[in-house]
């Protein structure tokens, strides 16, 4: 049985040669195409309904990942009110002085124009600008008030989950961002582990089809291999968890080897693209809360425009009619609120550092236990794992086929040859 095996082999070595090859390229090509499966396209390719067709795994589940990765980040690791007890409401007022002092001239002229034309135009210009002078003297201290009167309720006013589940739905191609940066020698090990995982399964194959051949041997192997490596290469990410050491080896899960790293990238991604100043302001505006922030800045800002009415304030509600001066107050606070993400976007530099996300979020995550650091990331795209290892699965055992079709042509080209060159030279007897 060797003896017809080897001859066999040697015969036809360079098909057998290429068994381990073609298994490798088939380990590779399958958890390529799984990667690119868990991430793309971002938004759904196909028919729908009824739903025939593709979309990334991560993108269709950016929701609920940013949902369950918000669970262990809010409000075990950073908080809203820590947060905000970062920023000092004196020097935030300070940064944003000068924006705030233009837009504040910007819409008093705007309001009185729309609302009162006749009166502001018959007013002698010392007297408009004494006017404006007195509502930007008080606007740092009106700024201060509305921080303070902020970071006191903060939990009232802002979500910190909703805005980063918000930001990552609205910005898909943001999540697939923060997967492939943190994970990005996870998923080159899934790559190029298939492989190798593929190239060992080949010599088993090759050395089973030497002793034994049947017509299910190659598509059942390359079913296998595109089955197995992609399941090797995941359980030898996420497991074991915690080192377990065999002889002078340590076996470790690659993506809890690299807890520290991960932890930095993750954090940056955090603190660069999503719990920014920027963001958290327009949250605070226009989140959940939206309507209570308002209330409070209106408060505040029609107190400056009574304040600053004085003693006249009866004449110029009597000049204006009681109605129109409600409304112009209520008109100057929307048109603050709205101008307000502009307006302090000189706080951003300030407000990153002061409030160090970053820093925070990294020295937090690299001390994680490794279940919960796993549940950052796995368990949304877990449940559909299933999909990727059967697609591979899948392309294995089409691969298979083919190979079958291509050994079973080779196979009986000799013989057609032999046939060919018989029937020549017969004729030519």
């Amino acid at each position: 049985m060797f003896a017809a095996a080897w001859a066999d082999f040697t015969l036809n070595i360079w098909l057998y040669l290429s068994m381990p090859i073609t298994s490798g390229v088939v380990g590779f090509v399958t958890n390529v195409i799984a990667l690119k499966m868990m991430f793309h396209p971002l938004d759904f390719v196909g028919i729908k309904p009824p739903y025939l067709g593709w979309q990334g795994i991560v993108p269709r589940k950016a929701g609920k990942m940013a949902s369950i990765a918000c669970d262990t980040i809010v409000p075990r690791l950073v908080s809203e009110r820590e947060i905000f007890d970062r920023l000092d409401v004196n020097r935030v007022a300070e940064e944003i002085e000068a924006p705030i002092v233009e837009l504040v001239d910007q819409i008093l002229e705007e309001l009185m124009i729309e609302y009162e034309p006749t009166i502001w135009e018959s007013l002698p210009i010392a007297a408009r600008t004494l006017i404006a002078k007195r509502v930007k003297d008080d606007a740092p201290e009106v700024v201060a008030a509305v921080m303070g009167e902020l970071k006191d309720n903060v939990e009232s006013i802002f979500d910190l989950k909703d805005m980063v589940v918000s930001t990552l739905v609205r910005d898909k191609a943001l999540i697939n961002r923060i997967f492939l940066e943190t994970g990005k020698s996870e998923f080159r090990f899934i790559a190029n582990s298939g492989f190798y995982f593929g190239f060992l399964f080949g010599i088993i194959q090759m050395i089973g089809w030497s002793f034994y051949k049947a017509d299910w041997q190659l598509p059942l192997f390359g079913l296998l291999v595109g089955y197995a490596t992609n399941v090797i290469a995941l359980h030898m990410i996420f497991r074991p968890q915690a080192p377990v050491r065999f002889g002078a080896v340590v076996v470790h899960g690659l993506f809890f080897k690299r807890q520290k790293e991960v932890s930095r990238d993750y954090a940056r991604l955090i603190a660069d693209e999503i719990v920014t100043p920027s963001n958290i302001i327009e949250s605070v505006l226009k989140g959940p809360y939206a309507d209570r922030v308002f209330n409070m800045i209106a408060k505040h800002v029609k107190k400056v425009i009574d304040d600053q009415s004085g003693l006249a304030r009866p004449f110029v509600a009597w000049t204006v009619g009681t109605r129109r001066y409600i409304d112009m107050k209520a008109a100057a606070a929307t048109r603050i609120v709205q101008h307000l993400p502009a307006a302090t976007r000189s706080i951003d530099r300030y407000a990153k550092e002061a409030m160090d996300i970053a820093q925070t979020l990294a020295s937090r995550l690299e001390v994680l236990p490794p279940p919960e650091f796993e549940g950052m990331l796995r368990p949304a795209f877990k449940e559909d794992e299933w999909i990727l290892i059967l697609v591979g699965a899948v392309l294995g055992l089409l691969v298979g086929v083919g190979q079958l079709l291509l050994f079973t042509v080779l196979a009986k080209a000799p013989a057609t040859v032999a046939a060919v060159s018989a029937l020549v030279g017969a004729g030519v007897a």
